[in-house]
């Protein structure tokens, strides 16, 4: 702490040692921990054993370290060595190079595929320029260097554990064993270097606080309170990922209100934030429940949990939907332009593929024609149906009838939701004879040859491929941070 405020007041970078903790690597044994060998992957340690054989060192790290101390199951075991991509190449039959940024290498097995990375070296302005005078943010980073060097790079602490199966023991640099214990979340180094090299850290530091029960520490919570407009800088794909993996955790509305805790919100969703104030205050956390966003994403949620498909493009309507309503109310034109011109900044912002934007636009135009559910309207009902964004633009219409608790849309919803609808033939006015009585099983069969139902069929089919398209990604236990 002493040589962080040293640094502070002489305005230089930290240095590599004064960067890390423990420089020369603090090691923890299986007594003082509670990982064991049969907890981790197979074939993760396979590699490792292979690599070690091959001369060169090679930890577990990352997620799968911190997530086993805390006491939960790993989605994935990442491996990291001293070997570059193509000498793990030659050393892998089944490897395979990917990345531009970071070149990574791919082991792949039978159903699954196990990242291998490469030791990284510190950035060159880490050492020699002024952070306050430079744009530090890293678009290429292969350069190669040592196990002490990659510790000091990572985000937090927590994520810069290595583990050792050849003894079983945890190679700590920076700290994060015992931050880890005390439930700490901390940036690695200068929160302010730290989150000008790659300010998506600061929406994965909101995220795994809340995902894991982590505090932020002070001054990682001051960093991203002044570095919270660097957040621009990053890469429009890298946030959209990032959203994706947020949506599946199933707790956005919580991941959310701790965005509007640490001001990220009116950053990120400025458009949206400019229309209800509440989420520009300082305590705007505090009432973030109360508003609209805030409760649209709590009911999404609850739906993930009881195993609703919710997609991404559902996350992003029920986001902008504020914005979209705002907009609608102050005109009298055609919707589908006004639509389009409020969400333009987003989607130049967010680089929104065109079928996205498209879909986006076709779910919010649509929301008036689920109140029409007349008989009269039957075929176009049907037509309906057979849209390709038919099903994101029901959930929205329902989610936001929840929300709004409106008593007439949720009976819309209730006729839109279930099965094709086969009403009774109304009576004749004019008959003069009774029928003849039509048991229950002659009624099945009479309707099952009608071509009313025939055409409802075919309808059926188109509906159960629409629904497969999104079947995937609700299943999804929630995600790798």
């Amino acid at each position: 702490m002493i040589k962080f405020l040293l640094n502070l007041l002489r305005k230089k970078p930290l240095t590599l040692d004064e960067t890390l903790k423990y420089p020369e690597g603090k090691r923890y044994y299986k007594e003082e921990h509670n990982l064991k060998k049969n907890m981790m992957d197979e074939d993760a340690l396979k590699i490792i054993h292979r690599l070690n054989k091959f001369g060169h060192k090679s930890y577990l790290v990352g997620g799968c370290i911190r997530d086993m101390l805390l006491g939960r199951k790993p989605k994935d075991f990442d491996v990291v060595t001293s070997a570059t991509p193509n000498q793990i190449k030659n050393i892998f039959n089944n490897c395979r190079i990917i990345g531009k940024r970071f070149k990574l290498a791919h082991i792949i097995f039978k159903g699954k595929i196990v990242e291998v990375s490469t030791f990284r070296s510190l950035p060159d302005h880490r050492l020699t320029l002024k952070p306050e005078k430079e744009n530090l943010l890293l678009k290429r980073d292969n350069n190669f260097g040592t196990s002490k060097e990659d510790a000091a790079r990572r985000d937090f602490t927590a994520n810069a554990l290595y583990y050792d199966p050849r003894n079983e023991s945890i190679i700590d640099y920076v700290g994060g064993f015992e931050d880890i214990q005390n439930r700490i979340l901390r940036v690695v180094g200068d929160p302010d270097i730290s989150f000008k090299e790659d300010p998506v850290r600061m929406l994965r530091a909101v995220k795994i606080s809340v995902l894991l029960g982590l505090t932020i520490e002070k001054h990682t919570r001051e960093g991203i309170k002044n570095n919270r407009y660097e957040i621009n800088k990053a890469s429009p794909s890298r946030m959209l990922e990032e959203y994706n993996k947020i949506f599946r955790t199933w707790e956005t509305a919580q991941i959310f209100k701790g965005l509007a805790e640490h001001r990220l919100l009116e950053v990120l969703f400025k458009e949206v934030c400019e229309v209800d104030k509440r989420y520009q205050s300082e305590n705007s956390h505090k009432y973030f429940f109360d508003t609209h966003m805030g409760k649209l994403l709590q009911v999404t949620d609850r739906k993930l949990k009881e195993r609703e498909e919710i997609t991404p493009m559902i996350f992003f309507a029920l986001i902008f939907s504020d914005l979209v309503q705002n907009a609608l109310k102050k005109s009298t034109g055609n919707m589908v332009p006004v639509i389009k011109s409020a969400l333009e900044p987003i989607f130049k912002r967010l680089e929104f593929p065109k079928k996205d934007r498209q879909r986006l636009i076709k779910i919010y135009a649509s929301q008036s024609r689920f109140l029409n559910t007349s008989d009269a309207n039957k075929n176009q009902n049907e037509l309906f149906r057979t849209k390709d964004y038919f099903y994101e633009a029901f959930m929205y219409f329902k989610i936001l009838a929840e929300v709004e608790n409106n008593e007439s849309a949720l009976q819309s919803a209730f006729f839109w939701e279930i099965s094709t609808r086969i009403r009774p033939p109304k009576p004749a006015k004019a008959e003069k004879t009774p029928k003849k009585n039509i048991s229950s099983d002659e009624k099945t069969q009479e309707i099952e040859k009608s071509p009313e139902n025939s055409q409802i069929e075919s309808n059926s089919s188109t509906k159960k491929k629409q629904s497969r398209k999104f079947r995937n990604f609700s299943k999804k236990k929630k995600t790798n941070l």
